[in-house]
């Protein structure tokens, strides 16, 4: 069984970058994730609460993270966990978790955020205005009204 993750968030540390060969990077990357703290309807507070994850990311990932990934920034991660387990020095049986990534990208800085709104920073997608084509083309179409039954919905 594989156990796949999704992960929103902030680099802890710069990425640490070495090679298995010369052309074959492998970065390990330490990415804090939070969840807001919230009031019960009773009334009692649940505390604001981070965890905190050991991403390996391989080749072509791993040179981009060497290259642009800096303490701080914030990161969308797709990946696989991997358990294992191993003998310390004083030959007790330690566990790790690590991530194994497949996927990811650089969302901006933790900065970049903070109280700033309606100011997208540069890794932020802006929608693209309309042209004068797709006005046309969208009024055109036909929409079912609310009383129609729509028979082909693709679910």
């Amino acid at each position: 069984m594989i156990n796949k993750v999704i992960l929103i968030g902030n680099v802890g540390a710069d990425p640490e970058v070495r090679y298995i060969k010369e052309d074959q990077p492998v970065a390990h990357i330490s990415l804090a994730t939070t969840e807001r703290g919230f009031k019960r309807q009773d009334g009692s507070e649940v505390p604001e609460r981070t965890d905190w994850h050991r991403l390996t990311v391989w080749g072509r990932t791993a040179k981009f993270c060497e290259n642009y990934v800096r303490k701080g920034d914030q990161l969308y991660v797709e990946g696989r966990i991997r358990y294992s387990q191993y003998q310390d020095k004083n030959n007790e049986t330690r566990y790790s978790t690590e991530i194994i990534v497949d996927d990811l990208r650089k969302l901006g800085r933790k900065s970049d955020t903070d109280g700033i709104v309606g100011q997208p920073n540069a890794s932020q997608q802006i929608a693209p205005q309309p042209t004068a084509a797709s006005v046309v083309a969208e009024q055109q179409m036909e929409y079912p009204s609310a009383d129609q039954p729509v028979d082909d919905l693709p679910f």
